[in-house]
């Protein structure tokens, strides 16, 4: 064989080989997952591959890769998926506080959406820069909030926005959309959305879908009311011509357990006519969230000196405790004080834990609604309370789960290990959805579980190179065991770790492993891309 020859044999067998090695000879792979059960985000069977991640991105998956890596990780036939999108995460304030985001990177979560509920930064692109400052663990997106802009420019003013004041929310939806907001979000049972019309909800609406935006709505009433609420936010998607999603959608309060077999039937009808139209969930039967949510929107108007003032007017107490009682007894009170609990309470953390039937006993009063009526208001003009309240239903819980059209998402929040007593989705929703869910009640499939809690959130908030293993995507990669993956923390003692969640991986770098976090801090601000073709 001439040397000419031989060249060039060895020049065709060095080409096969770029894959696996570099121009410097050092490995082009940096991590190769081996001997895994690869469930891809799409709802697919899991089947069993290896994945091989480049830098910040998935360069191959296949059956069986062979290739020199950095690092090999075995996963021991454990399932590897994309890493879990929290779309709905009161993590605003919470990731400047705590970085890390453990609570969630524990379950797999490897991004957050944030500002929901209509609460956000109005001016977006300095909160995204300044989170660009920060050793994130996680990805973090961000809605613009309603609630935040309506604020800004009006106050907690109970009326319509002139129309000087609606160009300037217009002005200011645009500008944090063209600064990387990836929607808008609403929480009309809160103030002060719950002053806005539903027109004026529209025109804010169209802004945003000028950018390729989303809508999300706490809705305006998911209690008595729920069924208008939802033909609300069918309406905004119709007439402001954007994709809407109910958030953490539920039927609240007795009267109206059993109504998700309506509101799902109202969704897919909505989308039978071509609108495009979600929602997400969190798998427990309580909500969490503030005091106000069981006052008459009238009373807040002003604020909290405003508030205090009418309750110290005899008449204007009797009409607010009146709707208090309602609310206790039709509402989120679930018809017993036993259902209301104290989460977080920093003027008197002894409460944390207790619920209002218990306080209403130590006082030696009889727990009545009105007695817990009036528990509250002391309780608020006392400083801020956040409560747990027990008024869902467990068959509305698997049903709405159980649709094509649902992701799971937590509304939790980033928070401090040990502080208060919260709920505990904000350290099991993921963990708890897998090994509930999926493994003991089988309500779900393991690959539909996943598709909910990755592709499906990413394809609604539009990060549509995350939430599938693919090439190409980002390497954002969670390792679990399917068989011992669950959540661990409860109403009583919220904060434990979930199990089974074996290692995580963040743009291409290992987060989590071994029952520890790592020193690598890869998080990014996301920014919504928009581009003109």
């Amino acid at each position: 064989m001439s040397f000419f020859i031989k060249k060039l044999i060895l020049l065709i067998a060095l080409s096969f080989t770029v894959f696996c090695t570099g121009p410097d000879s050092r490995p082009a792979v940096d991590i190769l997952i081996t001997n895994a059960r690869i469930v891809d985000g799409t709802g697919n069977p899991w089947y069993r591959g290896s994945v091989a991640v480049a830098g910040d991105r998935i360069q191959a998956v296949g059956p069986r890769l062979e290739t020199a890596a950095r690092r090999t990780i075995d996963a021991g036939d454990m399932v590897v998926a994309p890493g879990f999108i929290d779309f709905h995460n009161h993590c605003d304030r919470g990731l400047f506080n705590n970085p890390d985001a453990e609570n969630f990177l524990r379950q797999g979560v490897t991004t957050l959406i944030g500002g929901p509920d209509g609460g956000s930064a109005v001016d977006m692109g300095t909160f995204l820069a300044d989170l660009d400052t920060l050793p994130l663990a996680v990805n973090a997106a961000f809605t613009v909030g309603q609630g935040s802009v309506r604020k800004e420019v009006m106050g907690l003013a109970d009326r319509a926005p002139t129309e000087a004041e609606l160009e300037t929310m217009k002005k200011l939806v645009a500008r944090a959309m063209e600064q990387g907001a990836i929607g808008i979000s609403t929480g009309l049972k809160y103030v002060p959305g719950a002053y806005s019309s539903t027109e004026e909800i529209i025109e804010l609406s169209k802004v945003a879908a000028s950018y390729g935006g989303f809508y999300t709505s706490h809705l305006r009433e998911e209690g008595p009311g729920l069924l208008e609420s939802v033909q609300e936010a069918i309406r905004i998607a119709e007439e402001a011509g954007i994709p809407v999603n109910l958030t953490h959608h539920k039927a609240v309060g007795k009267l109206m357990w059993g109504k998700s077999t309506e509101t799902l039937k109202m969704l897919e009808q909505a989308r039978a006519r071509g609108l495009d139209i979600t929602c997400d969930q969190y798998p427990y039967t309580a909500t969490s969230t503030g005091l106000a949510v069981l006052f008459p929107p009238w009373c807040l108007a002003g604020g909290r000196d405003s508030l205090l003032a009418r309750l110290d007017n005899p008449e204007l107490r009797a009409k607010i405790a009146e709707k208090v009682i309602y609310a206790l007894e039709y509402d989120r009170g679930g018809d017993d004080p036993i259902n209301v609990a104290i989460a977080s309470c920093k003027f008197d953390p002894s409460l944390e834990g207790k619920n209002l039937r218990q306080i209403l006993e130590e006082r030696s009063l009889e727990p009545t609604l009105t007695h817990a009526a009036e528990l509250i208001f002391e309780l608020l003009r006392k400083g801020e309370v956040s409560c747990i309240y027990h008024c869902l239903n467990e068959e509305d819980v698997e049903r709405i789960m159980r649709h094509q059209c649902t992701m799971h998402a937590s509304d939790g929040t980033v928070l401090p290990f040990g502080e208060g007593v919260p709920h505990p989705r904000s350290y099991g929703t993921f963990p708890r959805i897998l090994g509930e869910y999926v493994r003991k009640r089988k309500i779900l499939t393991l690959e539909e579980a996943v598709r909910k809690m990755t592709s499906l959130p990413a394809q609604r908030a539009g990060l549509l190179d995350r939430g599938v293993i693919r090439p190409g995507s980002f390497a954002d990669l969670v390792i679990f065991d399917p068989d011992r993956v669950i959540d661990r923390a409860t109403f009583g003692d919220p904060h434990q770790y979930p199990e089974g969640i074996e290692t995580v991986i963040l743009n291409g770098e290992v987060t989590f492993e071994d029952g520890h976090l790592t020193d690598h801090r890869p998080g990014r601000a996301l920014r919504a891309k928009r581009k003109n073709l």
